[in-house]
């Protein structure tokens, strides 16, 4: 993306934001000014806009003579970019989506705002607490970039693989904690006359998940810190080859659905709705991302990764991290606006109301309770609170888009067949190593 030359470009320029700060009190700990306008961008996908227009209107209750400009988008980074580069980006911006912008180039460029005024002002509706004590583990994390939190992610997304309750109800199968159990089951299934697994072919990253999370719980957490901080020979270690070898032998005993390589996200789902497979692997979205086509009593229920033997996590650690990235863009208009808005949106009641009408679980702990949860979503947050402290996260997909794609490729064509372990390991090492050596990239390191 030609983000970064462009932002550089036009820094320095004079074109700094305007002056919308008001005095600040205990009602406006920001300092908004009650006036200036505020522009929010949301991407429109999976979840709608309906929960963004809401804290919206709570905005407009506090601050009534603040006009609002929403625009909810598909594709935010085609849209966005140009205004980044002329210097008048709105002033918040839900960076989600295919296409989004990449945030280590605007990070490099000093495109955002550092939110830590925010996070450590009070939480809009939970007396005696700040804003990031609000927050499920992780979440000022997986937002923070070269030591400064820049993003704030509203949605807790869990990875793992997901089965019918009712189907496995039916026949009596009980989900594997092991690998080897796993894989006897998968043969039971088979013989069922259906497919063990299937997976969303056309983006080999939803297969490369299962397969990570079962690494990080081979190897530990320093596993996952070698492969975030590109330290040679990463991805020779024990823990990933073998669960590389475990999804290899999935694929080599015929336990994916026939056909599943050129399938999209929405049709290998389509196919799992229909019972014509009986696990895949999906973040904590895919209920939401269903609901219209699940058939009545089917009960999809997350499952966490099984475990290889000796593993140095236990088999209920989950690979989870935040997602629906909002971002204050530094030259914004109304920048004490912007945050105002995202403590708002950050608030109790506006995270319970997204879980009950998304069936998705919130950054914003204690969302869920006292709410009559779906199947799935009840599923989720059992897995998160299951898991405790043994909730992880890589960071390379947001640090080094690059990577994350030739991880996904080669992740793609091994479980394919097309190429063996050591191939696997040696060729995502050599781009990890590329990478490492890239003196144009900026590094980070955990």
């Amino acid at each position: 993306m030609p983000l970064l030359a462009a932002c550089v470009t036009n820094s320095g320029d004079g074109d700094e934001p305007a002056d919308t700060g008001g005095a600040k009190s205990t009602e406006n700990p920001l300092g908004v000014r009650a006036d200036a306008p505020l522009e929010v961008v949301v991407f429109k996908g999976g979840y709608g806009d309906e929960y963004a227009i809401k804290a919206e209107a709570k905005y407009t209750e506090k601050y009534p003579q603040a006009k609002i400009d929403h625009k909810g988008l598909q594709k935010v980074g085609e849209a966005m970019q140009p205004r980044f580069v002329a210097g008048n980006p709105p002033d918040v911006v839900d960076n989600t989506g295919a296409g989004r912008l990449d945030m280590a180039t605007l990070v490099s460029a000093k495109q955002v705002t550092d939110l830590a005024e925010l996070l450590d002002a009070p939480a809009f509706d939970q007396p005696g607490k700040k804003v990031r004590d609000t927050l499920l583990p992780g979440v000022v994390d997986d937002g923070t970039f070269g030591g400064s939190p820049v993003a704030l992610n509203f949605t807790y997304t869990v990875w793992g693989v997901w089965y019918s309750k009712s189907l496995f109800a039916e026949r009596g199968w009980i989900y594997p904690t092991t690998w080897a159990d796993m894989l006897a089951l998968c043969e039971t299934i088979k013989k069922a006359g259906i497919a063990p697994w299937t997976y969303q072919g056309k983006y080999p990253e939803y297969i490369n998940d299962p397969l990570l999370t079962m690494a990080a719980k081979a190897g530990g957490l320093d596993l996952v810190k070698a492969v975030d901080n590109l330290q040679p020979d990463a991805w020779k270690q024990p823990g990933l080859t073998q669960a590389a070898e475990a999804f290899a032998e999935l694929a080599g005993k015929g336990y994916l659905m026939s056909g599943s390589e050129a399938l999209s996200h929405t049709e290998a789902q389509a196919a799992w709705c229909q019972k014509k497979a009986a696990f895949i692997p999906c973040g904590s979205w895919l209920e939401s991302e269903q609901k219209d086509v699940t058939p009545a009593g089917f009960d999809m229920v997350l499952g966490t990764v099984p475990a290889l033997p000796a593993a140095k996590m236990p088999v209920t650690a989950v690979q989870a991290a935040s997602s629906e990235s909002y971002l204050v863009p530094a030259k914004a208009k109304n920048v004490a606006g912007g945050q105002e808005y995202l403590r708002i949106l950050f608030s109790l009641a506006s995270a319970k109301d997204f879980a009950q009408a998304n069936s998705t679980l919130p950054a914003v702990a204690g969302a869920t309770e006292g709410l009559t949860l779906s199947s799935g979503l009840g599923s989720v947050r059992d897995a998160v609170t299951a898991a405790g402290p043994d909730a992880f996260n890589y960071r390379f997909r947001t640090w080094y888009a690059p990577l994350a794609k030739a991880i996904d490729d080669a992740t793609g064509e091994l479980v394919n067949r097309r190429i063996s372990v050591a191939d696997w390991s040696t060729r995502i090492q050599k781009a990890s190593d590329a990478l490492a050596k890239d003196s144009t990239v900026v590094k980070y390191t955990r």
